[in-house]
């Protein structure tokens, strides 16, 4: 038997996410390809009469939801939330994430910090003994960008961590620019033996606007493997 792709063990741990979205929750929707086969779940259940409202944390998902019928709302208008469901780039068995490979960090955390639960969903090549290899996401303001780029090359040098930090490009070329207008340094630090010393630390920088260092948020890692749906943290299954 062939082995499940990436994108099927994706999609096999949004569907047990699924499982803990009860009728007339509020939910945040997280951005990035594992988050896309949750949304695209939910609004087959949507389609078949299933009552929530959901909160996105970027256009990219906002359109998607929208084509899909699901009922949309803003943070203004719904600022405490049920749930989220999200990905991640990077976990560890302290259900320490890394995010922001998707450019939308920023309104994930803020959503995610507005949620009771907060449920990451993931494939076993993001699990890692060490955050870092992913390189780490840091948001910030376009003004004065070069000197909070610096701040952060220091804070970094206090720690121990090496490696280049530089500013996300696209494709194209050009920078790439966050939904809420700022910039992002992508930092290469391999390994970080201190997270909750780092994102105190870029988290003190005028400028930095956020970091993606999730620490302390996430209730429930599920994975998905070659051997199966592994849950990490507390799920809170409902009935269907």
């Amino acid at each position: 038997m062939q082995a499940p792709s990436a994108d099927e063990l994706k999609r096999q741990a949004a569907a047990v996410a699924l499982e803990a979205v009860a009728p007339g929750m509020r939910l945040g929707l997280g951005t990035g390809s594992t988050a896309a086969h949750f949304v695209d779940l939910l609004g087959a259940k949507v389609k078949a009469g299933f009552d929530v409202l959901c909160v996105p944390t970027s256009e990219r998902t906002r359109a998607q939801a929208q084509a899909l019928g699901v009922p949309l709302a803003t943070l203004e208008e719904a600022p405490e939330l049920d749930l989220s469901v999200d990905g991640a780039d990077e976990f560890d068995a302290r259900l320490r994430l890394i995010k922001g490979g998707g450019g939308a960090l920023l309104r994930e955390k803020i959503v995610a910090a507005a949620s009771r639960r907060f449920i990451v969903i993931t494939d076993e090549s993001k699990k890692v003994a060490t955050l870092g290899a992913f390189p780490l996401p840091v948001e910030i303001d376009r003004f004065g960008a070069k000197s909070t780029r610096l701040h952060v090359e220091r804070a970094a040098q206090d720690l121990g961590l090496l490696g280049t930090i530089a500013p996300r490009l696209k494709p194209d070329g050009h920078v790439f620019v966050t939904d809420g207008g700022h910039l992002i340094l992508d930092c290469a630090f391999r390994a970080i033996s201190d997270p909750e010393a780092l994102a105190g630390r870029l988290s003190a920088i005028p400028g930095v606007v956020e970091h993606g260092l999730f620490i302390g948020l996430a209730t429930a890692v599920v994975v998905a493997g070659r051997a199966g749906v592994e849950t990490l943290g507390r799920l809170e299954r409902t009935t269907r």
